[in-house]
């Protein structure tokens, strides 16, 4: 689904679900790019296109939009951006050492926690509709974007820095 079909579906239910949604997240991720003055293109970035998903929520029928970033379309960065991720066994361990201790079990939703980390990628797009007035101008992306092979690594670092 593009942003014109979301809006459209809006308007022909009297709704402004997917309007509120796409403006929810361009708010938030509105840090990650530094939009630049006229057609020119930094050097030594690369294009990229950017895209959003489109989610509806099961248990609350809440829509839910999420800004992400072409990133296979770069070439690979030289360096290692593998991040590990839990495995469902240590979580379930985890679980049941909690429950023989008589602990509490918290979560936490981290939103768009990954757009506090810079990125490594020399990357920019072409700002789509959804950015509004923006639309058409070029932006660098600077920050840890959904998408970008090196995301997920960068946060990691970045939070392992903050604690």
């Amino acid at each position: 689904m593009s942003v014109e079909e979301a809006l459209r579906f809006d308007e022909e239910s009297g709704t402004t679900f997917w309007k509120d949604a796409i403006e929810k997240e361009m708010k938030n991720v509105r840090i990650a790019f530094k939009f630049l003055d006229g057609d020119i293109m930094p050097i030594g970035h690369e294009k990229i296109p950017c895209h959003i998903i489109f989610d509806v929520k099961m248990m609350t029928l809440q829509r839910k939009a999420r800004l992400v970033a072409g990133g296979h379309m770069a070439d690979p960065p030289k360096e290692n951006v593998y991040s590990s991720v839990v495995s469902r066994d240590s979580v379930r361990l985890a679980f049941l050492a909690a429950a023989l201790n008589d602990l509490d079990v918290l979560a936490a939703d981290i939103q768009n926690a990954y757009l506090r980390a810079p990125t490594m990628e020399k990357v920019y797009t072409i700002a789509g509709p959804a950015f509004g007035s923006d639309a058409g101008r070029p932006a660098v992306i600077v920050r840890a974007l959904y998408g970008l092979r090196s995301s997920g690594k960068m946060f990691r670092e970045h939070f392992a820095k903050t604690l």
